[in-house]
């Protein structure tokens, strides 16, 4: 039976500058198999101002934010979760009666990960990429007591600058550093022109311990199958991408999904 919108579905929505679809089959695959009056939609903007003043004088409940506007978005809200103070960087905006508090569940994501996959401390890490998101990933894992290891990026003004934020060092390329943890947050492996790409070199992956990629489209990435085909503990996008957005999710509704829910979406979302 297929939902119909009223006048009391309560309305979240994405901005990004490139919208896709993740989020949209996600988060209403959620609804409706919870049977809640909710509606996601997609959107972008060249007005953000007025976007975020949208989102408070329509009662929209919830939003999610993307590049280009994590950090933008900051000054246009009413208060910020510690997630998002942390880094300085929103994903995740929810409307309480007109207060709009800003989160950010890809910082939260990270953390979760780090401890489900059992990632040790005294590894030494290589994260390469220095945007955004390399930002969420890169302080995830300085709040989570890690403290040794490089931003690898060949922009010198932001590898530094995420360098001096994460308190790692910074580097150019690889060469010269080694690492037992290898973490991609760069679109090397994504869906598009550099979908066939490594991430990191085989010899790296071969001395290292795990393997972390961001990229969760395609699933498994030719980094991830590399690290998997030779022993490696790798963990996926595809995991943070799930994780974050549950957070979101639970974030708007109140409601936190069971994991094999969890898991029928993520398939949906993803397929």
């Amino acid at each position: 039976m297929t939902r119909s919108i009223n006048r009391d579905t309560q309305l979240c929505m994405s901005l990004s500058g490139r919208p896709g679809n993740f989020g949209t089959r996600f988060q209403n695959y959620l609804y409706e198999a919870l049977d809640l009056n909710y509606v996601y939609k997609a959107f972008t903007t060249r007005d953000l101002p007025a976007a975020i003043g949208g989102i408070r004088a329509l009662g929209i409940r919830g939003c999610a934010v993307s590049m280009p506007f994590k950090e933008a978005c900051i000054p246009l809200v009413d208060s910020i979760d510690d997630s998002a103070a942390a880094i300085a960087s929103i994903n995740t905006i929810v409307n309480n009666d007109g207060h709009l508090r800003a989160y950010n569940t890809d910082y939260i994501a990270v953390r979760k990960l780090i401890e489900q996959h059992g990632l040790a401390t005294d590894m030494l890490l290589a994260l390469r990429g220095s945007g955004g998101m390399a930002k969420a990933v890169a302080c995830a894992f300085r709040d989570a007591g890690f403290k040794h290891g490089h931003i690898v990026a060949r922009n010198e003004a932001t590898g530094r600058a995420l360098a001096q934020t994460s308190g790692f060092g910074w580097v150019p390329d690889m060469p010269g550093v080694q690492a037992d943890l290898l973490i991609n947050v760069t679109p090397i492996g994504m869906e598009g022109p550099e979908k066939d790409q490594l991430a990191f070199e085989r010899k790296d992956v071969e001395r290292s311990k795990a393997v972390f990629d961001v990229v969760a489209l395609p699933p498994e990435t030719p980094v991830i199958k590399l690290a998997r085909s030779v022993g490696k503990r790798v963990v996926t996008g595809a995991e943070v991408i799930v994780l974050q957005a549950v957070e979101q999710f639970v974030l708007y509704t109140g409601v936190r999904p069971d994991d094999a829910l969890i898991e029928r979406a993520a398939e949906h979302a993803l397929g």
